[in-house]
């Protein structure tokens, strides 16, 4: 017998009003073209053009003249091909060159789906009995590309969730690079990114053991510049793309939480960042930070990858390592266990994995703990985000595909102290899409990247069908006595 679920009202659906402005490149060829005949206008025609149009969008975007003169900035050897000296352009000249190569990206054009949530870091101003949270979606845009975007939200004293309205822009974070990288970790990535070895070699002797993104991007454009055929020039780019896959990225503090959007940057992001499962860490020694784990995809190969922060202002990021960060659903544990970190995955695609690594970026050894044993999840089972710690042991809300492959969510109970020790699981889903949730880009989908426990009651917030979110509760209790005799 199922338990009961409440399913709440409340649905975050996507918004083809968010938009970001992005660069837009045409090739070498079109833009000198494209250049020269913005460069012929008089300086009467310049003023004419550019002024009503940031008058228009900067009703869509944040300091859109900011992001004119970078797109124009980006396009500046371009500018020296057509023959013009780009310092002695006028300000209007450069805010139109900038026009031109810079388009909008709805990012939630598509769907905004596979939530995760934590407790917000501020929990000031609050009544007795409610948690202020943060929820992270995968925002999908024009050619299916997912980004992480976020919203918070009231919980009160009956669970009830109220999200907060969105505000009026969002923005993409700053790229910055990070400062060292360390070629042990750098070289086994690349090796499972499936770059030539020779090429790696050849790499790895002109590098330091430890070694800046500008000592790497000096080394590789100067060879790349002297390569000839197809095939070496892309293992130069790749490794370039890599590199990227280490980096902080920063907002404003002047925006709001629903302003930001982590969009992919590097080519091996290029087709998303999906299925971002968020969880509050606590170090041994107390103190707090957040965590992601994601899936960065290329359109062929999928990297694992972390995300940390500590304000959601600031994320850090760097790839995972090792034979146990492969394929989706990796989930980290809130805590270490036995002194190491702990991870969830599902290397194979079908079963379900635990290992434990003193480097949270390295990770090998997967264990095998779960595969499916009922119907409704004989094609798959997976976890549904980070494990959560309870009195009885590690609550983990899963996710199965049945026959016509429908995704349905359930849970399941692995011991505290040794978490390959599977306590219990619930026979049947605790959620399986209803009539109005079963339509979407992929049909008959539940998932969920991530999961809360407030006022006795599991708080589990879930994509519909690849499409938009809703968010259901169950009685904890009921719950952990369910899996504590037998499901």
């Amino acid at each position: 017998m199922r338990l009961s679920v409440e399913r709440k009202p409340v649905k975050v659906l996507p918004d083809t009003k968010r938009v970001i402005a992005r660069f837009f490149f045409n090739g070498e060829e079109r833009s000198i073209e494209l250049i020269k005949k913005i460069l012929a206008l008089d300086k009467e025609e310049v003023t004419a053009l550019i002024l009503p149009l940031l008058q228009d969008f900067s009703k869509r975007h944040r300091s859109i003249t900011k992001k004119l003169l970078r797109n124009c900035e980006r396009v500046r050897r371009y500018i020296v091909a057509a023959g013009y000296d780009f310092e002695k352009l006028d300000e209007d000249t450069k805010l139109l060159i900038g026009s031109y190569f810079t388009h909008e990206y709805s990012i939630e054009s598509a769907a905004f789906f596979n939530p995760s949530i934590v407790p917000d870091p501020d929990q000031g101003n609050l009544e007795e009995g409610q948690l202020r949270v943060i929820i992270s979606f995968r925002a999908v845009g024009e050619g299916h590309v997912s980004s992480v975007v976020f919203r918070r939200a009231i919980l009160d004293r009956n669970n009830d969730i109220t999200i907060i309205p969105s505000g009026d822009y969002i923005d993409e974070a700053d790229k910055i690079h990070n400062v060292m990288y360390q070629k042990r970790l750098f070289i086994k990535k690349a090796q499972e990114a499936d770059i030539n070895d020779e090429f790696l070699k050849m790499v790895d002797e002109q590098l330091p053991e430890r070694f800046d993104y500008e000592q790497l991007k000096k080394i590789v454009l100067q060879a790349r510049a002297e390569a000839t055929d197809v095939e070496t020039i892309r293992e130069y780019n790749m490794i370039l793309s890599l590199s990227d896959s280490y980096r902080r990225i920063t907002f404003s503090k002047d925006t709001d939480i629903s302003d930001r959007v982590i969009f992919p940057i590097s080519d091996f992001e290029s087709k998303g960042i999906e299925d971002a499962r968020f969880v509050k860490f606590v170090d041994d020694d107390g103190k707090e930070k957040y965590y992601a784990t994601y899936t960065a995809y290329d359109g062929l190969h999928i990297m694992p990858k972390l995300l940390r922060t500590t304000d959601f202002y600031e994320f850090k990021t760097s790839p995972l390592n090792g034979t146990g960060a492969k394929n989706k659903n990796l989930a980290l544990f809130p805590r270490k266990i036995n002194g190491k970190y702990a991870m969830l995955s599902r290397i194979d695609g079908w079963n379900n994995y635990l290992m434990y690594s003193e480097n949270i970026n390295e990770w090998e050894n997967p264990i095998k703990i779960q595969s499916p044993e009922y119907p409704w999840e004989y094609v798959q089972i997976g976890n549904c985000g980070s494990p959560i710690e309870t009195e009885y042991g590690w609550l983990v809300v899963t996710h199965a595909v049945g026959s016509m492959r429908r995704y349905s969510i359930s849970a399941s109970l692995l011991d505290l102290d040794d978490p390959s020790i599977e306590i219990g699981r619930l026979k049947d889903p605790l959620i399986i899409p209803n009539p109005d949730e079963r339509e979407g880009y992929v049909p008959n989908v539940v998932y969920s990247c991530g999961s809360i426990i407030h006022n006795d009651e599991l708080i589990i917030p879930y994509g519909l069908s690849d499409h938009s979110s809703g968010f259901a509760t169950v009685k904890l209790q009921t719950l952990l006595d369910r899996l504590r005799n037998g499901g």
